[in-house]
């Protein structure tokens, strides 16, 4: 396993026009970037998400790479990209990790640590 960092970071917002809270929907958007701080270049493979609602309900999600692309981030630099997630709940949470590979073939996971979906109302 490599050792090269990549620095993830997230925004979260919630999407109220798409949620229906009276159904139990919670639409959320989260904007990630991610960055490649080191001297090697690395690629995108693959990704693996933990969703937790409020009802501490865990839903596993795995997947080739992001939004249909596997981007390879040379060193310096960074890929952002928008996804999005339902929820049954109006609070939530998600971490993961993505599976990166080397120019050398070496895989590696740079992980995401754990992101709160709360709606703006809810924040003090």
């Amino acid at each position: 396993m490599s050792d090269i960092p990549i620095q993830v970071s997230v925004k979260t917002h919630y999407i109220p026009e798409q949620s229906d809270p009276t159904d139990q929907r919670f639409v959320y958007a989260y904007t990630i970037t991610i960055r490649n701080q080191s001297a090697d270049p690395a690629q995108l493979i693959s990704r693996h998400w933990l969703i937790t609602n409020g009802d501490d309900s865990t839903q596993e999600v795995r997947g080739e790479g992001v939004v249909g692309e596997q981007p390879h981030l040379a060193p310096g630099e960074e890929y952002t990209y928008t996804s999005g997630v339902v929820l049954e709940t109006e609070f939530g949470t998600m971490e993961g990790s993505y599976q990166m590979r080397t120019a050398n073939g070496d895989m590696f996971d740079a992980p995401v640590p754990a992101f709160a979906l709360v709606p703006p109302h809810a924040l003090h």
